[in-house]
């Protein structure tokens, strides 16, 4: 682990994976729940070149690090205060030959990437289309939170132009947007193929969905059984902190 110079609003989180940290900023809008569940839903081989869309502050590349054999993890962040704090996260935790960030626009992934260039893509997206939720004071965290520089539609669309053929999209949302994360994917021929309920207590509805679609694949989709986040006693499942636990198989 290397020394790392904090800023302003900064703090070192402790991942429990690996020895790993992250540098959050709580004005910059940390990771959550929906980071780890992702982490933990997506499937990545020995060997396999990762890219997280929208990578935030560089979490999800440095999770599946930790759980995984892959050979390469990339992000992409439009904001540059998160791509500095991943880069510097990268840094603190000696991963330099194994993850990269970079500041670039999903919308312009093909100026970067060439088509068919990853095994699996992943990504956490803003939840909130126009219209939905009320827009945070705080630019960042809008930004985090809202359609504002990217649409469903185009992660979806990145996804499907850098993805190699049979090659995997995992991805984290809202159940109240699955018709139109449903369409969109199949609109650029991915394939639904795995998706997860996640239920913050038994008996409540779900606040989020876990999805795997695959490129060019057939039709034929698997629901799994609903996670649990919260047991009666308002403490973490047996599964969460199994989760949470889990490192390189």
């Amino acid at each position: 682990m290397n020394n790392i110079t904090l800023k302003e609003g900064e703090r070192v989180d402790d991942l429990n994976l690996n020895g790993y940290h992250i540098i959050q900023n709580p004005n910059y809008f940390c990771f959550g729940m929906d980071a780890v569940l992702l982490s933990s839903f997506t499937e990545v081989k020995e060997g396999e070149i990762v890219l997280d869309l929208g990578t935030g502050n560089g979490v999800i590349p440095i999770l599946l690090e930790a759980k995984t054999k892959g050979h390469k993890f990339i992000g992409i962040e439009i904001q540059p205060q998160n791509v500095d704090m991943a880069r510097r996260s990268v840094l603190f935790n000696g991963l330099e030959d194994k993850v990269e960030i970079h500041n670039q626009d999903i919308r312009n992934v093909k100026d970067c990437y060439n088509n068919d260039s990853f095994d699996v893509i992943t990504s956490n997206p803003p939840y909130m289309n126009e219209g939905g939720g009320l827009l945070s004071i705080n630019e960042a965290r809008t930004i985090a939170r809202h359609e504002v520089f990217c649409s469903l539609e185009d992660v979806i669309g990145a996804a499907a132009y850098l993805l190699k053929n049979k090659g995997r999209f995992y991805m984290v949302h809202r159940p109240q947007r699955l018709v139109d994360i449903i369409e969109i994917l199949r609109k650029y021929r991915l394939e639904p193929k795995k998706m997860q309920l996640v239920h913050p207590y038994i008996g409540k509805a779900p606040n989020m969905l876990l999805i795997e679609a695959i490129k060019n694949a057939g039709p034929l989709l698997k629901v799994l059984e609903p996670l649990i986040i919260y047991n009666e006693k308002r403490q973490y499942t047996e599964k969460i902190k199994e989760l949470y636990k889990e490192k390189r198989g």
